[in-house]
């Protein structure tokens, strides 16, 4: 097929809005990532919190961010997407001025003597609030926008152009705090979101004739988080994933921290950990994708645990800048592994019935490993600091990663069997 079937092919696929949608995400996670990569070092050498305040306060926003959109995404089936994305917009805008506006010496006089944990507490939460309106009116956007032939493809694009936002990011992030501080960063944030609140306002147009599932009330909604947390074989898998999930936030919570610390003020781990990372999938996803195609979901799962683990035991062995990539395209590698047979696995050990009600609650391992492991990392760095032993926390780390491994080996081996066989007899009864 020639360069202009392709063209065609994409304009009947894909109506306007899934180009506006999924560039609006690009630049969101631009924002979300930039702020993301500074916001240990900020909070510490710029507002004077402790690394373990630090830990606590990014967790409560990336637990939120990822948390909330299980209910989010019923208002914005009601209020519309492009709603939606005017009201998130908006208040991401407004709240990484206000979280960067802390730092700012030109605003010193009008937060004066008011407690700074406080304010960026609530200028967080209102943050995340916002946040957690993208990523269902996004995924939304596709699911309605897209033809069923190209809906697959859609979700590619959609996956392609966030790991593109979390490397362009964090690059764009180390030129401005280098230049004129992490505050600042905060400030290109909020205006990339300036920025698509009239891109979505000028451009983005609901799409007539098609509409999600049928959306559920914020009752139904919260009936079904204490189905899916009373299914005892779920939550264990959901917090085995979690400590996969520790352990990569901790190249936003310790990574940064150990290379300003231990290497150089000036290092550009922003650079690093995005190109390493996100860089390392936007290269190599489709051809790990090919090689492991025909892996077992549940062998593909414990495969990129093992890999991925291995970030720590490569950075460990010699901390320094070579060591801390190559550790990060380890845990890429294992993560382009298992993340395409995540949601393969859910649908394999839910309920039948149940598969689009477990789906709905894949983002709950992130939110559960943000909540609980972002305030673990930052006690984790403090206290191994305040002993001389930075080198504690690659055990530390090393031991979570093994850990994982094993229990999500034990999962496949004893607790899914069991699962296959309730689930096979539920089928014949």
């Amino acid at each position: 097929m020639g360069l202009s079937g392709r063209f065609r092919e994409l304009r009947e696929d894909f109506q306007p809005s899934f180009w506006v949608a999924n560039g609006m995400e690009l630049f969101e996670r631009l924002a979300y990532y930039g702020q993301q990569i500074v916001f240990m070092i900020y909070v510490r050498n710029r507002l004077g919190f402790s690394e373990s305040e630090a830990g606590t306060l990014s967790g409560i926003f990336g637990g939120i961010i990822y948390l909330f959109p299980i209910l989010a995404g019923t208002l914005a089936d009601k209020w519309g997407f492009r709603r939606a994305f005017t009201i998130a917009f908006s208040i991401l805008a407004l709240g990484y001025f206000l979280i960067g506006s802390l730092g700012m010496s030109a605003f010193a006089g009008v937060y004066g003597s008011m407690s700074h944990y406080w304010l960026l507490l609530i200028f967080l939460v209102f943050t995340a609030f916002g946040g957690s309106f993208i990523k269902p009116s996004v995924l939304g956007t596709v699911a309605v926008t897209s033809s069923e032939k190209g809906r697959s493809l859609g979700f590619a694009i959609y996956y392609w152009l966030v790991n593109a936002g979390a490397m362009i990011g964090p690059t764009i992030a180390y030129f401005v705090r280098d230049r004129f501080g992490n505050e600042f960063v905060y400030l290109v944030s909020a205006l990339s979101c300036v920025a698509m609140l009239v891109v979505n306002l000028s451009l983005y147009r609901e799409v007539h004739g098609a509409s999600p599932p049928a959306a559920e009330s914020l009752g139904r909604k919260i009936g079904n988080l204490f189905r899916v947390l009373a299914n005892f074989r779920f939550m264990i898998f959901l917090l085995i994933y979690s400590l996969y999930w520790i352990i990569f936030w901790q190249e936003f919570i310790i990574v940064p921290y150990y290379i300003t610390d231990y290497i150089g003020r000036e290092t550009p781990y922003e650079i690093i950990q995005s190109w390493a990372g996100a860089g390392a999938i936007i290269l190599l996803q489709i051809p790990i994708n090919r090689l492991t195609r025909k892996l077992p979901t549940h062998q593909a799962i414990l495969t990129g645990f093992a890999i991925s683990s291995l970030i720590w035991v490569i950075i460990g062995l010699h901390p320094g800048i070579p060591t801390i990539a190559a550790g990060i395209v380890a845990f890429a590698i294992g993560e382009m592994i298992q993340a395409p047979r995540y949601y393969e696995y859910i649908s394999e050990i839910a309920p039948p019935g149940q598969q689009g009600l477990f789906q709905g609650y894949a983002f709950l391992p992130i939110a559960i490993a943000r909540f609980a492991g972002d305030p673990f990392g930052g006690w984790l760095y403090q206290t191994s600091k305040a002993r001389g032993r930075p080198e504690l926390v690659w055990f530390a780390l090393i031991g979570i990663g093994l850990l994982a491994t094993l229990l999500m080996f034990l999962y496949n081996m004893f607790v899914r069997p069991r699962a296959s066989e309730s689930l096979q007899a539920r089928k014949h009864a």
